[in-house]
């Protein structure tokens, strides 16, 4: 294990503590371990600020942690339940290994975290803004950065983890080689227009990061977030909070809105198990559910026969004139053409209609 993924803030005097804390992160690996590490840091800290020894600490020392977390961190729900289910699996393995009798976090109410997350991808017209942005930006990084994440729906810890020997050909079409979560690498085809991107970025290097700071050094997830807000302040993008993970959410956006079926676009975020939903195609569904019926408020009623029926579920599927062949919609990663499936005509009412070409803007912005 390397030291480094060890909490710092531990008693030199508790040789029990360090031996508990380096059993627990022994059954992690790679960021998952560093993650826990910097979780369950957090605790170790408050405990050694209050006098507070974490292998004699009880019930309601876990409880003062968590109302600490919220009324004077002032963090979010979700981070809160995550960090509190570190430190009730560290306890757990505290109690397997017979270090403690019974885990002081187990019966510890946790905060509600809603199912659907209010995180939103970014509108077309904003995505297409910081695309534009990273282009014309003097650091050849930047449009490497957005075309990784937005494009090829990369996390970003996969963007800034990979090489430039990552790089390569099968069957005639230039690929990348991601390492994933769980350990897996998969291999993701590269649209033309993400690999003129990163041939910008790579220039003449033969290996190394393909995304680089500012030193010269590998871009990590802080520097690739900075990046991103200072595109998005040029772009006059505003957000809540700009993050890296928004354009993997409006990677899957972007798809779900040029019709692209719903397994595919699972396929193609490599999730674990596409045959069953997932968080983050049931987020971008709500996501265009929300955004649409934004613009529905304000939009004017069409005069063309060609529209977009809006049904009751998150899911819209096309209606057309019969007098007119519906148009096909391209993958961004597959680039395999795919008929827009028809419109129902059973009794469900339809809703107020936008045009087309403005909901499909997410096939014109993935290929721009």
């Amino acid at each position: 294990m390397d030291t480094t993924t060890l909490p710092a803030l531990l008693n030199v005097d508790d040789p029990m503590l360090r031996l508990a804390v380096a059993a627990h992160l022994a059954r992690y690996k790679g960021q998952s371990r560093a993650h826990t590490a910097s979780d369950l840091n957090a605790y170790l800290r408050w405990c050694l600020e209050r006098d507070v020894m974490p292998l004699q600490a009880q019930r309601a020392h876990v409880e003062l942690y968590l109302r600490w977390l919220q009324e004077i961190r002032h963090l979010r729900p979700s981070t809160v339940s995550r960090r509190l289910s570190v430190l009730a699996t560290f306890y757990r393995t505290c109690v397997i290994d017979q270090i403690l009798d019974h885990s002081p976090a187990e019966f510890v109410r946790r905060p509600h975290v809603p199912l659907e997350s209010p995180t939103l991808g970014l509108s077309h017209l904003q995505f297409e803004a910081i695309l534009t942005a990273g282009r014309d930006s003097a650091n050849l990084n930047d449009f490497a950065l957005v075309a990784m994440l937005g494009l090829l729906g990369l996390r970003i810890f996969e963007a800034t983890g990979t090489d430039v020997q990552a790089l390569g050909e099968a069957r005639g079409h230039r690929v990348l080689s991601v390492h994933g979560k769980g350990d897996k690498t998969a291999v993701v085809p590269l649209p033309p227009a993400v690999g003129r991107a990163i041939d910008r970025a790579v220039e003449d290097r033969v290996d190394g990061p393909i995304l680089l700071n500012r030193r010269g050094r590998r871009m990590d997830r802080h520097a690739a977030t900075r990046r991103l807000r200072a595109l998005a302040r040029s772009a006059n993008v505003t957000t809540a909070r700009m993050h890296p993970h928004m354009l993997r959410h409006t990677f899957v956006t972007t798809m779900l809105d040029a019709g692209v079926d719903l397994r595919d676009v699972q396929v193609a975020a490599r999730h674990a198990d596409p045959a069953r939903p997932c968080a983050t195609t049931e987020l971008a569904t709500t996501s265009i559910a929300t955004r649409t019926t934004s613009w529905l408020r304000s939009w004017p009623q069409p005069r063309d026969n060609r529209t977009c029926r809006i049904p009751d579920d998150p899911l819209w599927w096309w209606s057309y004139s019969p007098k007119r062949a519906p148009p096909n919609s391209r993958s961004a990663l597959s680039g395999i053409d795919r008929a827009t499936p028809q419109g129902p005509t059973g009794p469900r009412s339809p809703r107020r209609r936008i045009p087309v070409g403005y909901a499909c803007a997410g096939s014109r912005v993935a290929f721009s």
